[in-house]
Order: C-alpha cells, then sequence, then structure tokens
C-alpha cells in the first residue's frame, strides 16, 4: 500500500512538472503517442519473442534471462499504455536490454549469493586419474 501511495505521489509530481512545461496539447499528444507506441510492442512483440528464442537457442543467454527480457518487455509496454509520464520514463527504460540486465542483475546477484550451496570439491592424485573401477568374479562362484 506505501508503495502504491509513493509511486502515486511521484507520478504527480512528475506530470505536474512536465505539463506545466509543454503545455495541455502536447501532454494529451504524448499521452496519445505514447499509448500508440506501447500497443504496437504489444502487437510486434512475436518477433521480440522469436529473437529471444533464437537467443536461448545460440546460447547468448540462458533460459532465466529470457523469462526476465520478455517479461520486463511486456510491462514496459503495459507502462507506455498506462497515461502518466513516470510509467512513460519507466516503460522506455524497460524496452532497452541493457537498462532490464542491468535491473535483472543487481536484484538477483543478492539472490543468487543467498541461495547458492557449496559444493566441496574432492581432490584425487595424480596417479588415481588413469584407474578404472572394476567388479571381479570368480570362476568358482559361478560354477556352483
Amino acid at each position: 500500500m506505501i508503495y502504491f501511495l509513493l509511486y502515486l505521489f511521484l507520478e504527480v509530481v512528475v506530470s505536474v512538472n512536465i505539463s506545466s512545461a509543454i503545455g495541455g496539447i502536447n501532454t494529451f499528444l504524448e499521452i496519445l503517442l505514447s499509448a500508440f507506441i506501447g500497443i504496437s510492442i504489444l502487437v510486434n512483440f512475436r518477433s521480440t519473442l522469436g529473437e529471444n528464442l533464437h537467443a536461448v537457442s545460440t546460447n547468448r543467454i540462458d533460459l532465466q534471462e529470457f523469462q526476465r527480457l520478455n517479461i520486463f518487455t511486456l510491462l514496459g509496454a503495459i507502462l507506455l499504455i498506462v497515461p502518466g509520464f513516470l510509467t512513460d520514463i519507466l516503460g522506455i527504460f524497460l524496452q532497452f536490454s541493457v537498462f532490464t540486465k542491468m535491473l535483472v542483475n543487481r536484484f538477483t546477484a543478492k539472490s543468487q549469493q543467498d541461495d547458492t550451496i557449496h559444493y566441496h570439491k574432492t581432490t584425487t592424485t595424480k596417479k588415481e586419474d588413469n584407474v578404472i573401477d572394476v567388479e571381479i568374479i570368480r570362476d568358482d562362484t559361478l560354477k556352483r
């Protein structure tokens, strides 16, 4: 609840300041333009999804990054459709993969450090590297 009120306060402050600087007609045109851009991103999301699938298949990104990039693209498009200058700014930033990667790395670095499991590596000596582990079965036990 507190985050929503903080967002609402910031949205009003940013919108009033920008609207008073550019005027009412330009504010209306900006709202229409950003909504049109958000809708066009949603319409063209299929090609973005295809590019991200190709990046996963060529191992340029992993599966978790694939999911996050697509979620941020959709979230950015929705933020562009919602009227307001702060949401438009955030929606534009979420469309660029550089910003989304920084955002993902910022929040997942701490959680990965908490979730890591420390594995103990067993060391072998040089002479044991060429040993094959086998089971020896005696002939006299097979004849009985």
